[in-house]
């Protein structure tokens, strides 16, 4: 107990409640004060015997046995985890110690000597409070301080804001519900799960009048499973209560719908933004503790001075809400005005309407820094919400959501960083069937043929994509891609379809990896805190002496500039007319930018990422955006691609908060040759090449092989089938298309091969295949583009041979007379027989 407070006297001298207040990167304009909800104490008997078991039944089962520490604790954690009933190994008494009553200095050392230091503590507190009545001022005393998440501190004021109630006037399931939230506080705030659930039926998506707008938790939430986990406990740990329930009673109160109480206004800016902020700032003020139990963050009375730029946070604000909300508002053209949209975007926010996209949410940053400089986590904090669009959820890093094709650039930069692959490697654009019945196809259902990489990337194919990610390995491309900042959906596992984004992710982490390949490889640690006193002056963070955050190198400079290029392309009208639609322009001038967009499963997301040149000067931020829209009960849209939908709005969002800027290009780093390939099979050009492209390589990885995509075969040029002897001629030597053996290491690709060649013998648009799709020269629908021509870079070889040719036949005669010529071929010559006298 060397070095530890008396416990008696800490507990006793308890106090609470300074705010902390949040600002913009100027420190000019005031974000939010955190803890703006006061605490609301309470003494032992005004809380519900209901309460007490519940929180005892899910929390510490022998709380009014135990000395303060329960070594069978740690076993029994254990097996509830296991039996899939976890709960913390703590007690009550240790997380009242240790987030209340132990001293900074305590936080030292090793995390078994601060646990030795927190028992210690807890046996001392429970010494200094014995009996039932010591009990009794420590479970007051933890009920008084947990945090129950929406800005709410201790149980009373939990009750409150919540449901509009005091604590005696809670039911049973309500009790179970707040006992249930202290695990995980922001996991399972009430509010940030709750659905607006309108009481009165309503046009199409109109708002719903606030009066008649109810806040509904839905019954397959976790909160609410951890709530009806609660009342099972209850059943048979009720040491309080266990005589005023019956079993029936307790199954009936899982059944109980969780309305919550109309709640206040967030006098907030930037409402996402600064959540996140409370979440980093509870990081650097508690770092041994959950974000959750550091209490000082909202009653420390801290100074915190963001990353936020307040006029980019409006244009992401003002944006989101263009695309996701006004179009399935009444009025829309009225409504772009008042935002000062100008009156040419309108047709495109306009096509928006009916697509069912109701939520929309963005982020820029400074990928040479890290720093956030814009955040909305959807398309309005402060709107009335639908199932469809539910405003205070963080859908960029709290929901999971399926990256579509924007992960593809991660996939072939790890393949082009192991080096076995580069921008020229050739992959078979076939419909396949890859195992297990998954046969993707593209979304306008063309099958392509030989496509490079590059191509395959800028046109965001779906079949080499998947071809990439078997290739890089599952699980390498899994891993590495966490390298990134990409961290996958709990519980998952790598799976061949991960290869065009069906693994859930956070839209923030993608953000940061496109930033990552925007910073030539190096990935920054996110951040949205630049500096935080306390209410005297003195600086907490960043610590005096402390060292800038270190760049992790999660591929070569070469390797991103070899993206970057490629993605830059999507952004040239010569280069990809599809994408570059949405190019960034600053008064008529391109701006060069790098992006790619994402669609998912039967469109339920769409997504799109990209980034500028880094500017030539160093304190200039050097600016990467994202993009994500859909539906918060994931509900697919109608028909609409990222193309008409995320790509025009994240080409708005760019142009704006880049507006005025220098206009810069990319540019190429060193170690990087150029070197002449064939544009069809990205080797050398052989004997029968066609077009030729150059390409960027890392030095060792350009092709060496000539180019064998075409064998050389003798075709009858009269009849253009193979030669035999004895056919027309002349005799011609041609180089034929051969994908024979093509991808004969897979032999379920080559099967796919050799069918797509079949039809593609027949030429574009013949269809077939297990999905009926069509072959195509590159994009074959309206508009078309060829950028090689109308081939897959050769012909065909014939599958017959030609004719042969027929005997020769004489010349004719030249004299006049008949006189001197030769006799018909085959007649003998001489005087003509006979003939028999015909009968009468």
């Amino acid at each position: 107990s060397q070095g530890l407070p008396d416990p008696r006297e800490t507990l006793s001298n308890l106090t609470f409640d300074q705010q902390t207040v949040v600002n913009d990167r100027t420190g000019k304009i005031r974000l939010a004060s955190l803890g703006e909800f006061k605490r609301e104490l309470v003494t032992f008997d005004q809380i519900p015997v209901e309460m007490l078991d519940a929180t005892t039944a899910i929390e510490d089962k022998d709380f009014w046995s135990n000395p303060g520490f329960d070594v069978a604790g740690f076993v029994s954690a254990a097996a509830d985890t296991i039996s899939g009933h976890p709960r913390g190994g703590s007690t009550i008494t240790q997380q009242l110690v240790r987030a209340r009553l132990l001293p900074e200095s305590a936080f030292s050392g090793g995390r078994e000597e601060r646990k030795i230091r927190e028992i210690i503590q807890s046996l001392r507190l429970t010494e200094a409070y014995p009996g039932q009545e010591g009990k009794q001022e420590i479970i007051t005393a933890y009920l008084n301080q947990n945090f129950y998440g929406n800005r709410s501190y201790g149980i009373r004021a939990a009750a409150h804001t919540y449901f509009g109630k005091e604590l005696s006037k809670l039911t049973l399931a309500q009790d179970a519900l707040l006992a249930a939230i202290p695990q995980s506080p922001t996991r399972f705030d009430l509010v940030k799960n709750a659905e607006e659930v309108c009481s009165v039926p309503l046009k199409g998506e109109d708002p719903c009048p606030t009066a008649k707008i109810q806040l509904i938790v839905p019954d397959d939430s976790d909160i609410v499973r951890r709530r009806n986990l609660v009342l099972d406990q209850m059943k048979t740990r009720s040491t309080l209560s266990g005589a005023n329930h019956t079993v029936d009673e307790y199954e009936a109160a899982k059944s109980e719908p969780v309305v919550l109480a109309r709640q206040l206004g967030v006098h907030w800016l930037a409402p996402h933004f600064v959540w996140q902020v409370r979440n980093q700032l509870g990081a650097i003020l508690c770092p041994d503790l959950p974000v959750d139990s550091c209490e000082d963050i909202d009653t420390g009375g801290y100074r915190v001075t963001t990353t936020l730029d307040w006029k980019m946070q409006s244009t992401v604000e003002k944006w989101v809400y263009a695309a996701a909300r006004v179009p399935n508002l009444s009025e829309p053209r009225t409504r772009l005005g008042n935002l000062k949209i100008p009156s040419k975007e309108w047709g495109w926010l306009q096509n928006l309407h009916g697509k069912n996209i109701n939520n929309a949410a963005s982020a820029v940053m400074d990928y040479r820094t890290g720093q956030v400089l814009a955040y909305a986590g959807s398309a309005s904090y402060t709107a009335n919400g639908t199932r469809k669009f539910q405003p205070k959820f963080d859908v960029l890093s709290d929901g999971w959501r399926q990256p579509g094709s924007a992960i593809k650039p991660l996939n072939y930069a790890i393949g082009i960083q192991d080096k076995t692959m580069t921008a020229a490697t050739m992959f078979m654009d076939v419909t396949t069937n890859f195992g297990g019945n998954f046969i993707p196809t593209q979304a306008d259902k063309y099958d392509r043929g030989p496509v490079r990489l590059r191509s395959a990337l800028q046109f965001s194919l779906n079949i080499p994509s998947i071809k990439a990610g078997i290739m890089n390995g599952l699980d390498h491309f899994y891993h590495r891609s966490e390298d990134f900042g990409i961290d996958w959906v709990p519980k998952s596992v790598p799976v061949t379809s991960m290869g065009i984004g069906t693994l859930e992710v956070h839209p923030i982490d993608l953000i940061g990896a496109y930033g990552a390949i925007a910073d030539g490889g190096k990935l920054l640690p996110r951040t949205m805190i630049l500096k935080v006193t306390k209410a005297d002056g003195t600086v907490v963070y960043p610590a005096p002496g402390a060292k800038k955050p270190k760049a992790k190198t999660v591929i070569s400079p070469q390797t991103a500039y070899i993206i970057t290029d490629i993605l830059s392309g999507n952004t040239e009208l010569k280069t990809n007319p599809f994408w570059a639609k949405w190019a960034v322009y600053d008064k008529g001038v391109r701006r060069p930018a790098a992006y790619k967009t994402g669609t998912t499963s039967e469109n339920r997301d769409v997504h799109a990422y990209g980034f500028l040149a880094p500017p030539k000067d160093p304190k200039a931020p050097a600016l990467v955006v994202g993009v994500w829209m859909g539906n918060s009960n994931n509900q697919p849209n109608t028909d609409t691609l990222s193309l008409s939908s995320s790509a025009p709005l994240w080409s708005r969002i760019m142009a704006e908060v880049s507006h005025g800027t220098p206009i810069v290009g990319f540019r190429r780093p060193r170690g990087l040759v150029l070197a002449t390939v064939d544009a069809f099979s990205g080797l050398r050009p052989g004997p029968f090449t066609k077009k030729t492209v150059k390409e960027l390589f890392i030095p060792g990885t350009e092709p060496t092989q000539r180019d064998d995509l075409r064998r050389s075969v003798d075709i009858d040029t009269a009849s253009g089938l193979l030669w035999q002897d004895g056919c027309v001629g002349p005799r011609r030597t041609v180089g034929v298309l051969d994908f024979s053996q093509i991808e004969a290491n897979h032999p379920n690709w080559q099967k796919a091969d050799n069918a797509w060649v079949h039809r593609a013998a027949r030429g574009s648009g013949v269809g077939g295949g297990p999905k009926g799709t069509r072959t195509s020269y590159f994009y074959g629908g309206f508009p078309a583009f060829f950028p090689f021509g109308k081939s897959w870079g050769g012909i065909f070889a014939p599958t017959q041979k030609c004719p042969l040719a027929p005997p020769p036949t004489e010349p004719p005669c030249d004299n006049p007379l008949g006189l001197f010529c030769p006799p018909p071929s085959g007649d003998p010559g001489g005087s003509p027989k006979p003939g028999k006298t015909p009968k009468p």
